[in-house]
């Protein structure tokens, strides 16, 4: 079994900077493929739980009350490119609009509530590495995938009628 990055928050952990997690419903249907291998970089970056809104702009990353907090983004983002590297880690499934984690859009940088074009500072960093990045929006497409290629296998090896 392969083994997958995914955002701690999507299995149920209360990393985010509010405490709560994003339980993905399809998390244990993903088991059925893939070894998880849960990792929040915020947190591995050295942020608290909860902690101050961030946002990323550009190159840096700053929380609401303007704290440059751009070093410990950097840091969870190294982090999880090691344990990629370590594991021999191939995929990550990461939480959308994050400034850490977004995959297809993250918020604007400056606390409007509106999202933009854009990737997290990990997945920028992991997907310059080779490694392929979804969001948690993507999971079910990839889950029709694998019981696709599971379907194909159990075909071949039926005796034909």
């Amino acid at each position: 079994m392969k083994k997958t990055l995914v955002s701690a928050c999507l299995v149920g952990d209360k990393v985010t900077y509010d405490k709560h997690g994003h339980y993905h419903p399809l998390i244990k249907e993903l088991l059925k493929y893939y070894e998880l291998v849960p990792f929040c970089p915020e947190v591995e970056g050295g942020l608290k739980i909860p902690r101050k809104k961030s946002e990323r702009r550009r190159n840096e990353v700053k929380n609401e009350v303007g704290l440059d907090v751009t070093k410990q983004f950097n840091l969870g983002a190294e982090k999880a490119l090691n344990i990629c590297q370590y594991l021999n880690i191939k995929m990550a499934i990461l939480k959308e609009d994050s400034p850490s984690c977004g995959v297809h859009k993250i918020y604007n940088g400056l606390f409007q509530g509106r999202k933009i074009p854009g990737q997290g500072w990990t997945t920028e960093l992991l997907t310059k590495h080779g490694i392929k990045v979804i969001s948690e929006n993507e999971i079910e497409d990839l889950l029709k995938i694998k019981k696709a290629e599971e379907d194909r296998k159990q075909a071949k090896g039926k005796p034909q009628k």
